[in-house]
């Protein structure tokens, strides 16, 4: 019998966390249900069409996204996990919104009406309420003094029509150092890791990726956190392997700090093994 008090948010996973990033999707629900979040899946998502769409045809960038628009339940809010698709999906609603005619169109397309009250949400965003809220206090502490390199990549840095949105940097070293971790200032913690030109230019991403692991190994870094999957992707294939740094999602260290983890099956994925460095910290087993 489901629990009636669980919060309900509509979520879309995107290409990323449903393949490739399958630990941060785990980790990311865990997290949230030991929180009373429960996350509903999108039935029949599609891919938002993320950079590489919208380089090549605008019109299909457009409506790819406004599919899964279409998809949300009018009365829950639109989790999107991975910063490219949160702008995908952010772009088309703003679009929408500005457009008497897309919203006819949105409508003989997908059969039903443009719904512009949707609220389309990143963790950044929920984790941020939670925080506000105070339902992280009781993971204070347990980190055990990690020094932890917070990396953002570029797509925190949003587009000019979308200036007004809430602005994240900074955030992770916050929740980090409530947690007892130790938040290292570095140079490269926005630098873009190459996202898709790692598959049509991947000397390109190997040299900004390199540049990134050499500097947080520069800083005695324990771990690598990143808040997209896409990125975390980059920094563990583009990366000189054997890596010397593990590169943790934020999802996971949250999960961690939460007292859960270890014995979930999310590390044996990753091509840079973290458990060695998570042990010597007590954090599993």
């Amino acid at each position: 019998m489901s629990n009636p008090q669980l919060k309900k948010l509509s979520y879309f996973p995107g290409c990323s966390l449903a393949t490739t990033a399958k630990e941060n999707d785990h980790s990311l629900h865990v997290f949230c249900e030991q929180h009373g979040i429960q996350l509903e899946e999108l039935d029949d998502w599609n891919c938002c069409g993320s950079s590489s769409t919208h380089s090549i045809d605008h019109d299909l960038a457009v409506w790819l996204p406004t599919r899964n628009l279409a998809l949300t339940p009018p009365d829950q809010q639109l989790l999107v996990a991975c910063p490219s698709c949160y702008q995908r999906l952010k772009l088309a609603q703003m679009d929408l919104k500005k457009s008497e005619h897309s919203q006819k169109i949105y409508y003989e397309m997908w059969g039903r009406k443009f719904n512009p009250d949707l609220q389309i949400i990143t963790f950044f965003d929920l984790l941020s309420d939670m925080v506000d809220e105070g339902m992280l206090k009781a993971q204070t502490g347990r980190l055990n003094e990690m020094r932890i390199a917070p990396y953002y990549g570029c797509m925190l840095s949003r587009p000019p029509s979308m200036r007004t949105e809430k602005n994240f940097h900074g955030f992770m070293e916050k929740v980090l150092v409530s947690m007892g971790a130790t938040p290292l200032r570095w140079n490269n913690a926005v630098k873009c890791c190459g996202t898709f030109l790692s598959v049509s230019r991947p000397d390109i991403a190997s040299r900004n990726v390199q540049a990134i692991i050499d500097e947080a190994e520069s800083v005695k870094a324990d771990c690598i956190v990143t808040a997209c999957s896409m990125c975390h992707l980059n920094l563990e294939i583009r990366s000189k392997l054997p890596g010397k740094i593990p590169i943790l999602h934020f999802s996971e260290i949250l999960s961690l700090s939460s007292g859960i983890g270890s014995g979930m099956g999310w590390f044996q994925r990753h091509l840079i093994d973290p458990r060695p460095m998570l042990k010597s910290k007590r954090l599993i087993a």
